[in-house]
């Protein structure tokens, strides 16, 4: 540093003499009074040429390095004289930047930059193919945690060959389950990223930064383009995904769920800390490198969830909708964590987007639920007021997408970013849920199940059998909601009150089929003489016979699909019916004029007419509305 000192005040006081100096005779003086303070300075003063001598032998010693047909860096002495080199010629143009305005320094100093620009090629040169043989060495099938070997990231499958195929290549990777997100990835040697760190300082010193990061990330995103296709992620684009059979792209999401999340927990969090070790000091340098390794790999990532996104939305692709809504919700703290500086921020607020869309996708195919019961037509009546097909799919649509309830708070609140707040949300007062966006949503499908299903039950001419329908349904509904998170949505007020209505139509079934049959056993003792009271009796008697065994006919074939409810109706049908049949017949067994003769006029006994009434509901063979 002090020979380094030196050489600039000889400089500058040359320079200050050939500019003050205007006769021979007066820059000797100027001469003599400098090298008053040192008797060195006459003879280093009056050197002309000092910068181009020491360009001179600069050259000569990068030149040979530079003309070299072999990998510099495979000897580290080589290596470690053509940096020393390289810091001599940066040194020289730093301090000599200063005097620029002297023709013949400039003049130096073109041949410098120009001689250092040929070093920073071969850099760059070296640099590349460091990155390469080391890529190329490194075993992509295992991963290191803390210097522990992990394995398992990948596994090899054999793909079946002919054989008579002596090809060795039949060893296909494919992805392992990965349950320890925990993991960081040494892409590189230690010794390498340390002579990679060495190459960087220098090119970023000269100015070539762009230069350098550009060879980097040429390297890197190679290496996570193959990492995802490993993990089974095909590059495809939105117009691909979006003409995709359904079938194939639920494949496609499952892999692509996977994909994302060792992308976000795994491979970019390693490329990070891999660019941060390269580039160490040079903060922007780093965040651009991340950028452009990962920039590739993050958009096939996200618009593959773009796409889904805009796909159609039939209400049958919601759930695996959900699990890409889920997939980037859930990896929003990485997009943070990862894409926040100046250059990656764009692809963050991309991520934000396409979860967003996600969420207005997810709403719009409960409204094309809710269009596809609007649209269902009342048609043909369901055999044996059984359970109708859309309540089955309806109420198991809802109850499968409510144990996503979290997820749907979220989407119908329209919560923007996951945040501590959201995990408060969760662990909320389940109380509060009925008055939610959600809950509100699903009240709303509710009531318009039920007004189709009133819609569908006036087919039924038979208004016992409507009630039956309607009873049937509605249990059915009562139960879906109890026994899962739609209960806790929909609140117990809400049950009660539909448990009501099927007590309601439980009424006014047995109103329907049973009054007029109590009626007949209804026994007026006024105003009939004995005889009269004999003929009366039996009468009623025929007619009561007709109606029941019609009645029993007929309601045989009904269906009570929860047997629950099917006990109530048989008891509560057989409470009322056979007091009253057992007072009937005692009374017409009592009367004189018919009552030696009773026998030959009863047709069902009390025990008899209890069988009969508990083999209703039977349902006939292939009549459908079974529970499910």
């Amino acid at each position: 540093m002090a020979e380094n000192g030196e050489e600039k005040l000889i400089a500058v006081a040359r320079h200050i003499a050939k500019t003050l100096g205007h006769t021979d005779t007066m820059t000797d003086d100027i001469l003599q009074i400098f090298s008053n303070f040192d008797n060195r300075f006459r003879e280093k003063l009056t050197d002309d040429q000092p910068l181009e001598r020491t360009l001179k032998s600069l050259h000569r010693q990068i030149s040979r390095h530079l003309s070299a047909q072999h990998h510099i860096w495979s000897d580290s002495d080589e290596s470690a004289a053509f940096l020393d080199s390289v810091d001599q010629l940066l040194a020289i143009i730093h301090e000599w930047n200063p005097m620029a305005n002297d023709k013949s320094v400039s003049v130096s100093l073109d041949k410098a930059d120009d001689l250092l620009q040929q070093a920073m090629f071969r850099l760059q040169d070296e640099f590349t193919t460091l990155m390469q043989r080391a890529s190329e060495s490194v075993d992509l099938t295992r991963h290191q945690n803390g210097g522990n070997n992990l394995g398992d990231y990948y596994e090899s499958e054999e793909e079946e060959v002919d054989d008579d195929d002596d090809d060795d290549d039949n060893e296909i990777p494919i992805a392992h389950p990965v349950t320890d997100y925990g993991i960081l990835i040494e892409a590189l040697p230690a010794g390498i990223i340390s002579d990679l760190h060495e190459i960087a300082k220098r090119m970023v010193a000269a100015g070539y930064e762009k230069e350098c990061s550009h060879a980097y990330s040429v390297s890197r995103r190679e290496f996570l383009e193959e990492s995802l296709s490993r993990l089974g992620l095909q590059k495809l684009s939105m117009d691909q995904v979006q003409k995709m059979q359904w079938n194939d792209l639920e494949d496609e999401i499952e892999k692509w769920v996977k994909a994302v999340n060792v992308a976000l927990r795994i491979l970019f969090p390693s490329e990070r800390r891999l660019c941060d070790r390269v580039f160490f000091g040079f903060n922007s340098v780093s965040d651009l490198s991340f950028m452009e390794v990962s920039r590739g790999s993050t958009i096939q990532l996200l618009n593959f969830a773009d796409a889904v996104a805009i796909s159609s939305r039939a209400p049958e692709r919601l759930f695996k909708v959900l699990d890409v809504y889920e997939a980037l919700r859930d990896l929003m703290p990485e997009f943070e964590l990862m894409f926040s500086d100046q250059y990656c921020v764009l692809l963050r607020n991309e991520a934000l987007a396409i979860w967003r869309r996600l969420g207005e996708a997810i709403r719009g195919m409960f409204m094309e639920l809710e269009n596809l019961i609007r649209r269902d037509p009342a048609k043909t009546p369901v055999p044996g007021g059984g359970l109708h097909p859309i309540t089955r799919y309806v109420m198991n649509y809802i109850r499968a997408a409510c144990r996503s309830r979290i997820t749907l708070e979220q989407v119908f609140e329209e919560i923007v970013v996951p945040s501590a707040s959201a995990v408060d949300y969760r662990d909320g007062d389940d109380r509060a849920l009925s008055s939610s966006s959600l809950a509100v949503q699903m009240a709303w499908i509710m009531e318009l199940l039920e007004s189709n299903l009133e819609a569908k039950s006036k087919i039924y001419k038979d208004s016992a059998l409507l009630a039956v329908f309607m009873m049937n349904n509605e249990r059915y509904i009562v139960q879906k909601v109890k026994d899962s998170e739609l209960g806790l949505l929909l609140g117990d007020d809400w049950i009660r009150k539909h448990a009501a209505k099927v007590k309601q139509y439980h009424v006014s079934y047995h109103r329907s089929s049973w009054s007029k049959v109590s009626g007949v056993l209804k026994i007026d003792n006024n105003a009939m003489s004995p005889t009269g009271a004999s003929r009366s009796l039996k009468e009623k008697l025929k007619l009561f016979n007709s109606y029941f065994e019609e009645i029993c006919k007929t309601q045989s074939t009904w269906i009570i699909f929860d047997e629950q409810l099917k006990e109530e109706l048989r008891n509560s049908v057989a409470g009322s019916l056979s007091p009253a049949y057992r007072n009937f017949i005692g009374r017409l067994q009592s009367n004189n004029d018919s009552g030696r003769y009773a026998e030959r006029h009863i047709k069902f006994s009390v025990e008899d007419l209890e069988a009969r009434i508990f083999e209703l509901f039977q349902g006939s063979s292939g009549s459908g509305g079974g529970r499910k």
